[in-house]
């Protein structure tokens, strides 16, 4: 094992959830922190309170993954003390929508698109020249079950992440000659921003997907992160697939039957490309 002390991570998507669960944790380890997401005044409060707490170098900076020039921008204008990256977390990543593809909004696909492939890939294929050159570093992407598994309503979600899947093990193969690790980490149900986005600001119905049972937390999947990133630099870890104990499947979770009357329906029954899928109800 060795430690972050002193390592330049770069964690894309940072303003809230995983991304900022995993700058919490890191700045505790000792390191130096880019930060990037399209919030930047939650960028801010996060690196004030992240030096205040542990002294944590950090440099924040508006980026929106979608957008292949302001990519290309951010990272010819990088001040010299941070153009080495040691680590580059490929977090940002969202979902829209719930509905059958026959009714799916476009913008919602394009955004998806964009953001949780095009994104990764601008991010990565900027980063790796300098690591190749370096002779060290480590990919991390963060994934989703919804990258090996399908489910209803979710086509061009799953299609996205089923991408972020293939591209790190291509990858993996075309560094196999490098000191370089290109890891990945799918979590199930983790409760964050997620659905609320997914349901555009919809709270009450976000709500409701994780009724009855308890889900991931965005901690949880930094631990696996920095387990990941700490290992000896001959271990890569080429995968980590994270469930809450109530999940099986992207389909199929254990709910309390007190909370929520279907109990092994993973997500609300309200919604109708669910509605008696897996539902199994208790005698």
């Amino acid at each position: 094992m060795y430690d972050l002390m002193g390592r330049t991570i770069l964690i894309t998507g940072a303003s809230s959830g995983i991304g900022e669960a995993m700058a919490r944790l890191f700045a505790c380890e000792g390191a130096r922190l880019l930060l990037c997401a399209r919030r930047t005044d939650r960028l801010e409060l996060l690196a004030d309170e992240l030096r205040a707490a542990h002294g944590t170098e950090t440099h924040v900076f508006h980026l929106d993954v979608r957008d292949r020039d302001q990519v290309s921008m951010v990272f010819r204008s990088l001040p010299g003390e941070w153009s080495e990256i040691d680590a580059l977390v490929n977090n940002a990543g969202l979902s829209r929508g719930l509905d059958p593809a026959q009714e799916g909004d476009l913008n919602d696909w394009d955004e998806m698109v964009r953001t949780n492939l095009s994104g990764l890939l601008y991010m990565t294929r900027h980063v790796l020249p300098v690591m190749v050159r370096r002779g060290k570093g480590d990919i991390l992407n963060i994934g989703s079950i919804a990258g090996h598994e399908v489910y209803p309503g979710a086509a061009v979600y799953c299609a996205t992440k089923h991408a972020v899947d293939a591209f790190t093990r291509g990858l993996r193969m075309d560094l196999v000659n490098t000191p370089i690790r290109v890891m990945s980490i799918s979590p199930g149900m983790t409760e964050t921003e997620f659905s609320v986005v997914r349901f555009h600001g919809d709270r009450e119905r976000a709500e409701h997907v994780y009724e009855g049972l308890t889900p991931l937390k965005a901690s949880d999947v930094a631990e696996a992160a920095l387990f990941a990133l700490t290992r000896p630099a001959h271990v890569q870890v080429g995968e980590m697939i994270l469930w809450p104990t109530a999940q099986a499947s992207c389909t199929l979770a254990a709910r309390d039957p007190k909370v929520h009357h279907n109990s092994t329906l993973s997500l609300p029954p309200n919604d109708s490309a669910w509605r008696g899928f897996y539902e199994l109800k208790d005698e």
